[in-house]
């Protein structure tokens, strides 16, 4: 786990950095200085983008990772990835002739009941395009086992340059409408500075030869672009569908409460940066026992990091919002509290959807993914017009519980592996104790002050069970090896 831990590490500093400049973005700048709708517009395009970047790109990030291992020879190396640089182009180019001919009508179908969508609408395309094509140059970094910079360059980059955009708008420097653009730009620039990057990273010998596996890629692909864009649908689809069922402001709304619990998704973006890799070159190998230990490790310490959030940020959940000092975003408290168990659920599964994708069951992925996207439209479509926004996150949560499972059962019935033990229910009891206590219990002094003194008793006793019961060797260790070089 050195280099895994090692470059966890970095990850983790660089994406909680990322965080707190976006939770200054998200919870007070786009709150204050930017219209309500423009909010909500941003959030839209961006989470429509998400949905169709794994068509555009035809899935390469995801085949990098799994075939690069495969081919031995720079020459092999070579072929490949100038190939998953020039397939996405024989999606991209039709694509865009076809949307031209369809433009209007489209247009007119998405903003029907927000009309501020219409003008921006082709904006989706070029920002899928943009960070479809950073998703790859990222991989082909992250193969290299080198994926600090391009965390950088994707977690706090472009957020420090909206940070930059959003006060412009506040100094009338920018509008609202010319902030959209501006956004769209920085985009653009993280791409080319990726591509740079990881052209300094390995360069290959452009070379366009087709690889001798050829119809596997692209059966994997194809696969992945349906199962890609299913999980995206999960992810995002419900800031698609909120604004046409309900007014775009309440898209802002919902976005502050899934931005503050998806803190607890950092340790699971951080591990899965390097841990992916090393998967799918052990499943290559058919490395099982190497797999299985990752598998277990990535789950446990994954829940131990992502449980501590959980109660700070939920516990704290009141106060923060107090914070914020903007009445109606506090229509997202339940949001927080939803999206932060399944979050949780998340965690759980460690490394599993990487072993999955990089198995030879990784057709199941698709199934899953597919049913998955349909399921979540369904309950979006009733939960969302029965109590809205707070029905959008029930039904993401219903969703990756039943799905989570369903991935947990497939491979212990296939490759007879699974993540838990006995520590997994200690630290369960640990997390459902500690909320019980604190979840009554409040301070009367000033929200930053009631935050940090309740956080600081909190972390206090988890880390005091954790040590005490020995949840996670790994995380024990780490601890102890810092604070013997600091005695």
């Amino acid at each position: 786990m050195g280099i895994i831990l090692k470059q966890s590490f970095f990850n983790t500093l660089i994406i909680f950095l990322g965080f707190g400049v976006g939770g200054i973005n998200v919870l007070f700048l786009y709150t204050h200085f930017l219209h309500e709708d423009y909010f909500g517009l941003i959030t839209f395009l961006l989470s429509a983008a998400n949905i169709i970047l794994p068509l555009l790109v035809f899935g390469m990030q995801h085949t990098i990772v799994k075939f690069y291992s495969s081919y031995k020879t720079k020459m092999e190396q070579d072929g490949f990835l100038t190939t998953t640089l020039i397939l996405p182009l024989f999606i991209i180019i039709p694509l865009a002739f076809a949307g031209a001919f369809i433009y209007e009508t489209l247009a007119n179908w998405i903003s029907m009941e927000n009309p501020i969508i219409k003008k921006y609408t082709y904006l989706i395309f070029l920002l899928a395009i943009f960070m479809g094509y950073f998703e790859v140059f990222y991989s082909w970094t992250k193969v290299q086992l080198n994926s600090v910079f391009g965390n950088f360059v994707k977690e706090i980059f472009p957020r420090i340059c909206t940070t930059f955009l959003l006060f412009a708008v506040f100094f009338k420097l920018l509008s609202n409408e010319q902030f959209i653009y501006g956004v769209v730009i920085v985009y653009g620039i993280s791409t080319v500075i990726m591509m740079l990057y990881a052209f300094y990273v390995y360069k290959p010998t452009f070379k366009f030869a087709l690889p001798s596996n050829l119809k596997e890629i692209i059966t994997f692909s194809l696969y992945i672009i349906v199962a890609g864009s299913a999980s995206g649908v999960l992810l995002e689809i419900d800031k698609f569908m909120i604004p046409q069922m309900e007014q775009i402001a309440q898209v802002a709304y919902y976005s502050v409460g899934i931005y503050i619990a998806s803190v607890i998704g950092i340790p699971t973006r951080a591990m899965l940066q390097i841990t992916s890799p090393i998967t799918a070159k052990d499943m290559n190998e058919n490395n099982i026992v190497e797999v299985e230990k990752l598998y277990k490790q990535t789950s446990i310490n994954l829940l131990v990091i992502g449980g501590l959030f959980f109660l700070l940020i939920n516990l704290n959940i009141a106060d923060l919002y107090a914070l914020i000092n903007k009445p109606e975003f506090t229509k997202g408290i339940w949001v927080v509290m939803i999206i932060s168990l399944s979050k949780l659920m998340e965690l759980a599964l460690g490394t599993g959807n990487a072993v999955l994708l990089n198995s030879k069951y990784y057709k199941i992925f698709f199934y899953l993914s597919l049913a998955m996207a349909v399921s979540v439209i369904f309950l979006n479509k009733w939960l969302i017009d029965l109590i809205g926004i707070n029905g959008a996150a029930i039904a993401t949560l219903i969703v990756v519980v039943f799905y989570s499972v369903a991935k947990i059962i497939y491979l212990k019935s296939k490759l007879k592996i699974q993540p838990f033990n006995l520590n997994t229910i200690k630290l369960s009891l640990i997390i459902s104790a500690i909320f019980g206590v604190f979840y009554f219990w409040n301070f009367n002094f000033h929200p930053i002050i009631n935050i940090g003194l309740k956080g600081v008793l909190i972390s206090v006793l988890y880390f005091l069970l954790i040590n005490k019961l020995q949840i996670s060797k790994d995380i024990n260790g780490f601890v102890s090896k810092y604070i013997s070089k600091n005695e």
